[in-house]
């Protein structure tokens, strides 16, 4: 287990009021985040969400991607639902940091697609590291899911770290005139469930 579990407070939002549990890395010290709402006991598989972390579209409401929508879109999803769990991930950028994502944006802006930047930049498409999550899953108590996602990594990660997907719910929210281009390569390069539009 890479994780510990060290804090938890109610947590009252626009959409409801959810308990946050903090959960910190034992090699490195970063927090992430279960905000959980409803009662996920005796709820088998439970509607979950993993969420990476995104300054940009999150607080800041950056129209360059799909994050602060999907955040929202998810948020509303568990509350009608009436339980479930979102997992605020801590890696920005798909884990190269905020820095190296303003740099990527700004090969962006020049013309190169979010994959050939991060390539540029030397890192992967995808740097992120699924099986904390996992370990989140397990720390609370939790086997088995129904999975708002459209990326089937994240499926394949979990399935292979204990955590069974029983369902992957599409979360197509947010596509703008900005980051249509970003939704496309996450569809054809990076194999997300996504429509292909404006081409």
């Amino acid at each position: 287990m890479q994780l510990k579990r060290i804090a938890e407070a109610k947590l009252p939002t626009l959409f409801g009021e959810f308990l946050m549990v903090v959960f910190e890395e034992k090699n490195g010290g970063k927090n992430h985040v279960a905000l959980i709402y409803g009662d996920i006991t005796h709820h088998n598989p439970v509607l979950s969400r993993i969420h990476s972390e995104c300054l940009s579209g999150d607080a800041l409401f950056s129209l360059r991607c799909d994050c602060g929508f999907q955040l929202q879109s998810a948020l509303m999803t568990i509350v009608k639902a009436g339980s479930g769990v979102l997992i605020y991930h801590r890696q920005e950028g798909r884990n190269i940091g905020l820095s190296n994502k303003i740099r990527a944006y700004a090969l962006q802006d020049i013309g190169l697609d979010t994959v050939e930047a991060n390539h540029y930049l030397g890192f992967s498409e995808d740097e992120r590291d699924f099986t904390f999550c996992a370990d989140i899953f397990k720390l609370l108590n939790i086997t088995k899911i129904r999975l708002l996602t459209n990326n089937p990594l994240k499926v394949k990660i979990l399935n292979k770290n204990g955590i069974k997907i029983i369902e992957r719910i599409s979360l197509v929210v947010g596509r703008n005139f900005n980051n249509s281009k970003y939704l496309n390569t996450k569809a054809e390069k990076m194999g997300h469930i996504l429509p292909i539009e404006n081409k």
